[in-house]
């Protein structure tokens, strides 16, 4: 299992050293004369309500320099917690003061990528919520962006850092339950939606309705849009794959070593050209390596979540690993090697996954001294891309073939256009 050693060795290293081993990281606090590494990093944070709130208590302990929303009555409130940061409706005039080390993005996915490109760009290290963008594209983008600046970054899938996922992928790579021959993923909730906001007009006059827009087409305001069904339509977001699928697929990924599907099949209901579906099925091949044999990736949401897969309730959300020794069933919190019978007198590996600092630590130690972090854009980069080539498949109405290496679908060319998206003028990123 090569590949997956070789992951997990970093890992080791990696999580080991976090806050001790510099890497030369363009822009780091410890690189600058005048700076120590007891100074505050100086943050942007653009979204501050709903997610963006719990991103934002988890970085409050630097320096909050400037805020963004697009909804002035989140902006005010921010603004009395934090009266010391520039308030900004358009993160752009943000992103144009130069003294700021990084931001944190926690947007409405379809303006996570312009936020975080055009940051990058600047050298500013950059945090996202998840997914890490909105297309495919735009994910590889700020992956090679990231490491042609070579910034700190880090993707908002918090779960990332806990004790229970490092103990899952030992497991995994110890072999307790052998070659994985399957590997179940879901999560009981559904953002999808069979109609479209009714009300039309005016926009209330706290919101930046153009801002929110960024570079989706222009259109009347919709209620209900902000600040959370954006998720239910195309233009917007992606669905409850995309909203979930990140957190829960990490876990496969991390433990598997997993980079790109090579096919991809979807079931759901009839493919509606704006709205996402209330339930979803995703099947995602993962080609033999030297290291393992070909397996699948089964994802389920919404209505489309079973009760039971191989007798194992299926709960909340999570994960079952099924190996020709057994099955590992695990969720966040918690781990249960199956059939508990089989396994009453296994001796599981001692810990080799170092115990994080924190998700957000992680990533303040990256910017301050060149450390590695473990959800990286080029990491959750190729998590992102292979979570929404689940909605590519299932709009594209087939069973897509993915060359990872070309950015191509070999067997529906016509399904390519769906690996990215139209921008208004002045929102395309490069």
């Amino acid at each position: 299992m090569s590949t997956i050693l070789s992951r997990r060795r970093f890992l080791q290293t990696a999580s080991a050293s976090l806050g001790l081993l510099g890497l030369g990281v363009h822009g780091s606090l410890a690189a600058k004369e005048s700076s120590s590494p007891n100074e505050k990093i100086r943050l942007g944070i653009i979204g501050t309500a709903n997610r963006a709130r719990a991103n934002i208590d988890g970085v409050k302990g630097e320096s909050i320099a400037a805020i963004c929303d697009v909804d002035g009555n989140y902006l005010d409130k921010m603004q009395k917690d934090f009266p010391a940061a520039k308030p900004f409706k358009d993160f752009r005039k943000l992103l144009e003061i130069k003294e700021l080390d990084a931001v944190v993005v926690s947007t409405a996915d379809h303006t996570h990528a312009p936020a975080t490109y055009w940051a990058m760009q600047q050298g500013k290290h950059a945090y996202c919520e998840k997914p890490l963008t909105h297309t495919v594209t735009e994910a590889r983008m700020l992956a090679k962006l990231a490491a042609e600046k070579k910034l700190a970054t880090q993707m908002g899938t918090q779960i990332h850092a806990g004790d229970n996922y490092r103990r899952v992928v030992e497991l995994i790579q110890a072999g307790a339950i052998g070659n994985i021959k399957e590997v179940h993923t879901w999560v009981g909730k559904g953002w999808g939606v069979d109609d479209r906001p009714k009300k039309e007009g005016p926009a209330p006059e706290h919101l930046a309705w153009d801002l929110w827009l960024g570079p989706a087409a222009d259109r009347p305001y919709r209620n209900l849009l902000h600040p959370a069904d954006w998720r239910r339509y195309w233009d917007f977001g992606n669905g409850t794959l995309g909203d979930m699928a990140c957190h829960h697929m990490d876990l496969p990924f991390w433990a598997m070593g997993l980079r790109a599907p090579s096919k991809v099949r979807a079931e759901g209901p009839a493919i509606h050209p704006e709205m996402c579906p209330q339930g979803l099925k995703v099947i995602y091949t993962f080609a033999a390596t030297s290291a393992r044999p070909e397996f699948t990736l089964t994802w389920y949401d919404g209505n489309l979540k079973p009760a039971k897969i191989h007798g194992i309730d299926t709960g909340g959300g999570g994960n079952l690993f099924v190996g020709d020794k057994g099955m590992l069933r695990a969720d966040y919190g918690s781990l249960k090697l199956l059939p508990e019978e089989d396994f009453k007198d296994y001796k599981r590996p001692e810990p080799t996954i170092a115990k994080s600092p924190g998700h957000y630590v992680e990533w303040f130690n990256a910017i301050r001294t060149g450390s590695p972090t473990t959800c990286n854009f080029d990491y959750s980069g190729a998590l992102t891309e292979a979570v929404l080539l689940g909605n590519v498949a299932y709009r594209a109405g087939k069973e897509i073939e993915w060359d990872a290496a070309a950015l191509k679908i070999p067997n529906a060319s016509g399904a390519e256009a769906l690996l990215s998206k139209k921008y208004r003028t002045g929102w395309a990123l490069g």
